[in-house]
């Protein structure tokens, strides 16, 4: 047994072992929070694409209503007080139009609303490009784990290199799914 203790090679995969777990659990956490980051994203995404549909419906229908207003005011037909309501009516509709356009203090317009939107698309693309660098990670550390884990039992010092190389490759592509090196 205290042969075994000393064992050199033995204590080597001990500790990659180890290293290897430890990097594929800083591994997991980044997939877990990559993968949770695309999904919201993408929700909050088609949340300013349905806001500004709605706002282009409520435009639309301003729109008709003033053109209609703007087609009874050239009747000739109406008193001076009800050509003047109806002008007071218009005017309130064509700054409802405008501020559905572009409404800049509270960024609810169509114009802020979609750059919102597109926003949230590119974050959302750039956790789709991170996530399978976390899920290549993944099965390769866990299959260093493994070959690390056959090298201890058999003594094979190739499983161990062979773990090794597994091993940095994973985490390469770990520190690739946090920072897009490639």
């Amino acid at each position: 047994m205290a042969e075994a203790a000393n064992n050199p090679f033995k204590t080597y995969c001990a500790l990659l072992v180890s290293v290897l777990a430890m990097v594929l659990a800083i591994n997991n956490l980044g997939g877990s929070n990559t993968g949770k980051d695309a999904t919201m994203n993408n929700i909050l995404a088609s949340n300013m694409y349905s806001f500004y549909q709605a706002k282009s419906i409520k435009q639309t229908q301003y729109k008709v209503a003033a053109e209609e207003l703007e087609i009874q005011l050239t009747s000739d037909k109406l008193n001076a007080a009800t050509k003047e309501l109806l002008q007071a009516k218009l005017s309130a509709y064509k700054k409802n139009l405008e501020r559905y356009e572009s409404e800049p203090d509270t960024g609810e317009g169509k114009k802020e609303l979609m750059i919102k939107a597109k926003e949230f698309e590119q974050l959302r693309d750039l956790a789709l490009k991170k996530d399978p660098w976390f899920d290549y990670a993944e099965g390769l550390l866990q299959l260093a784990i493994v070959l690390t884990s056959v090298a201890i039992i058999t003594g094979r010092r190739i499983m161990a290199s062979l773990a090794l190389f597994l091993g940095i490759v994973g985490t390469v592509c770990t520190f690739n799914g946090y920072f897009l090196f490639f």
